[in-house]
């Protein structure tokens, strides 16, 4: 009877760990979830406060970073290639952006391959992020407007529409 209900008990508790996990402790946000630089540099450092060691310096504003963790004034960030660290909240910013990932990938018209190509973008390019499908996302670079496949990009979840 005890071990039931104690099985009982984790059972109900599980799911809401589970929950509280995904959530920032500090903003109640989504863990992991999509930030951009809004500064044009910026140090990642070792722990969440100026007394650490840098270990990474950013210097592309707009670039996308992935938060990993929060801690008061702090955000662990990861940028493409797994580099990063903690960075004060100021230095980042909710505007969405990504990171084309592979060469001279083709922006279409509409999120379709038989669409029209309306521009290629080579690897490195970072695009604002407008609208996102399960397989498509809605880019603007510059004067350049279409849809990208997921695929071809980072800064977006494989899963996220919006």
């Amino acid at each position: 009877m005890k071990t039931t209900l104690v099985l009982a008990a984790l059972l109900v508790a599980f799911p809401v760990l589970a929950q509280a996990l995904d959530r920032g402790p500090v903003t109640n946000l989504p863990l992991p979830r999509y930030v951009s630089m809004k500064a044009s540099e910026g140090n990642a450092r070792r722990g969440p406060d100026t007394s650490h060691r840098v270990d990474w310096v950013f210097t592309r504003r707009d670039l996308p970073l992935r938060v990993t963790a929060e801690y008061e004034h702090w955000r662990r960030v990861e940028d493409a290639e797994g580099q990063g660290g903690w960075m004060h909240y100021a230095l980042l910013s909710g505007v969405r952006s990504v990171l084309v990932q592979g060469d001279m990938v083709e922006m279409h018209s509409a999120p379709d391959t038989a669409s029209g190509v309306a521009a290629l973008l080579e690897r490195g390019v970072i695009a604002h992020l407008r609208a996102c499908q399960i397989d498509w996302c809605r880019l603007e670079v510059g004067t350049a407007r279409g849809w990208v496949e997921k695929r071809h990009i980072w800064g977006v979840s494989q899963d996220e529409e919006f």
